[in-house]
């Protein structure tokens, strides 16, 4: 089988769209507005980025995710086009898709709720909720027609019967855990894939009764991610050790066991016909196969580097996949890949919730879902860069902007008239970059982090992006992530979160801040500044001291010679983000932005009426390098804000 790469510039996913910024854009190096004046420059982030997808007579089915509304637009495999659109009236998007005949049944996230998709028509039908949970994960049908999901933060599996409208409750297939990720149903038995600590459970569709499936030897990972069942066999993705079990429905004592060279598998297709198994694996973003004659696992195709398959589906001598934003297709008779950009066949990139805003001077960067938006202020255009993974902190860095990138904590550098290279891995268990500061003294990135799923503690890496040179220190809080970083005189300063991989309970109860001495790269001092304070969320320097903000909205000032906390004051509580310009330090909540005096610590108000929407993390701000403006959202608009 000859093994196909599809260039980089064929694939839409990697293809900067060139589009007006703001009709303000080329205004933004206009001095003479008053400080406070608001710019509006257009949509931050656009993107069409689709998660869930289910295969239906001839036409895949996609449905978007962190755009509103969510859409789910089909996309005829013959005529290679998106023909039809249908709006969903509630959710910020949808992992979870299953077809019952015609009908496609989309679950959303954020709320958590079912439709129903008449696909032969227009009719888009809520048909039940799964509240309180937020999310429905995963979606299977059985063979007599019933739908079969997996929630989150409850970790429910719940029955929804078509033919009566009822919603059964199976409970949590796992109690104490958050997530069933995803799900398969035969016509006795669900199977749900627990994390995030890995359990595979067996539930009787009649009684409820539950039982452990997964072996012994695998419960030490994450997540049961992925499931596919075939004819008696489920197939089992495992993170983080891109571990997929093939086992014996009928016996699950009996398994295969076939190891990839990736963390994750993300999408399997089982095909009967030829006794294989397809597999969509990251972060090297491989399409495999596994042989079950020979036991062979072999590389059919990488669309790009980082590709991320949503699922796959066999269609006689074609492979499909659903990757970010493209259906590409691989002949499995010849071996070529080819592939079409959803945005070019029909479904237009809309505004995006953004991850985290940098400017350079010349240009503001904006991240988002697999891609960053580079916003010219002097041509007045927008056009996206794509990325295999979300930047939760940019930092300019000599010309270039540095992307810390979540998953895997990943590093990656951005020309400002280039693609993003990925320049080196932080390791040492991590996944969620939270925070990430350039120290020009030192010559060193600070990057604090956040560990894998279901385990505890974070770490603050060091990296010289001359040398590649890169150390990582794992939790130097102990059983807390480094959720906020800042550096000054050979020291970094270290904000910490309660709050360790996602699906854990927190094993402190404040947050702790902590001074790094970089010649000795050792700890020399550990204190809580805000009792009762779960996050510290950002933090600057300015003159002599390091100020903080928690998620309570405490705003302290820290004296670091004598290591203890020498003034405080208060803003509104909430996920907020500070930058200094010269002596003052701005912040936001996302709400307003406020001015801070550190000297006096005294805060004002700068600007409000914002109302921000941005996903996960802190609020957006950045300062330009000349300190004549901001950079902020407005809704799910970039906006500049004069000082």
């Amino acid at each position: 089988m000859r093994r196909r790469t599809l260039p980089l510039l064929l694939t839409l996913a990697a293809v900067a769209l060139a589009l007006p910024a703001g009709p303000a854009a080329a205004e933004t190096a206009d001095l003479t507005s008053p400080p406070g004046t608001v710019t509006d420059l257009g949509p931050a982030s656009e993107v069409t980025s689709v998660n869930g997808a289910e295969l239906i007579d001839g036409t895949v089915y996609t449905a978007t995710g962190g755009v509103s509304p969510t859409i789910v637009g089909a996309y005829d495999l013959d005529k290679q086009v998106v023909d039809r659109r249908y709006a969903l009236p509630t959710g910020g998007g949808a992992w979870a898709t299953a077809a019952v005949g015609t009908d496609l049944y989309v679950g959303t996230y954020t709320p958590g709720d079912l439709y129903r998709i008449d696909t032969t028509s227009t009719t888009v039908t809520k048909v039940a909720s799964v509240a309180p949970d937020s999310f429905i994960w995963a979606l299977a049908a059985s063979p007599d027609g019933k739908l079969y999901g997996g929630t989150y933060p409850g970790g429910r599996v719940v029955e929804y019967d078509p033919a009566t409208g009822v919603l059964r409750d199976y409970g949590a297939a796992v109690p104490g855990e958050q997530y069933v990720r995803s799900i398969a149903v035969d016509a006795t038995t669900i199977y749900a894939g627990v994390g995030s600590h890995a359990h595979l459970i067996a539930i009787d569709r009649a009684t409820g009764a539950k039982r452990e499936i997964l072996p012994a030897a695998y419960a030490d990972r994450t997540f049961v991610a992925t499931l596919a069942l075939e004819n008696g066999i489920l197939a089992a993705g495992l993170s983080a050790t891109g571990t997929m079990l093939l086992i014996d429905t009928a016996d699950p004592t009996r398994y295969e066991v076939v190891q990839t060279a990736d963390n994750y598998v993300t999408a399997i297709a089982i095909d009967p016909a030829r006794n294989d198994v397809y597999l969509g694996t990251r972060p090297s973003g491989t399409l495999r196969k596994y042989d079950r004659d020979t036991g062979e696992l072999s590389t059919l195709a990488i669309p790009y580097d980082g590709a991320s398959f949503g699922r796959l589906f066999v269609t006689g001598d074609q492979l499909r996949g659903v990757v970010t934003n493209t259906i590409v297709t691989y002949d499995l008779t010849t071996g070529e890949l080819s592939g079409v950009d959803l945005t070019q066949a029909g479904m237009p990139p809309a505004p995006e919730l953004a991850m985290a805003v940098t400017t350079d001077g010349p240009r503001v960067y904006v991240s988002g879902k697999a891609g960053v938006q580079v916003h010219d202020l002097v041509a007045g255009t927008s056009e996206r860069r794509f990325l295999p993974g979300e930047a939760k902190a940019m930092t300019p860095i000599g010309g270039d902007v540095w992307l810390s990138v979540y998953t895997l904590a990943y590093l990656f550098k951005l020309a400002p008239d280039g693609e993003p290279v990925r320049m080196a891995t932080i390791g040492h268990d991590q996944t969620r970059p939270l925070d990430a500061v350039y120290s020009p003294a030192d010559k060193l990135l600070v990057v604090g982090t956040e560990p894998e799923y279901g385990r505890y503690g974070g770490a603050v890496a060091f990296y010289d992006p001359r040398t590649g040179a890169l150390d990582a220190y794992r939790d130097v809080l102990p059983d807390q992530s480094v959720r906020s970083v800042a550096v000054k005189h050979g020291t970094a300063y270290l904000g910490g979160s309660i709050n360790n991989g996602f699906g854990t309970t927190p094993r402190t109860t404040e947050a702790h801040l902590a001074g790094f001495d970089l010649a000795t790269r050792t700890k020399t001092w550990d204190i809580v500044p805000v009792p009762g304070a779960g996050q510290i969320v950002s933090l600057v320097t300015t003159g002599n001291r390091v100020i903080g903000l928690t998620e309570t909205g405490v705003l302290f000032a820290v004296d670091p010679a004598r290591r203890a906390v020498v003034a405080t004051t208060t803003v509104a509580p909430g996920q907020g983000r500070m930058v200094q310009v010269g002596s003052v330090v701005y912040g936001t909540t996302g709400k307003d932005i406020w001015r801070l005096d550190p000297a006096t610590m005294t805060v004002a108000t700068f600007v409000t009426g914002l109302n921000a929407q941005w996903y996960g993390g802190s609020a957006l701000l950045a300062a330009a390098p000349d300190g004549t403006a901001l950079y902020a959202l407005r809704g799910r608009n970039l906006v500049r804000v004069q000082l």
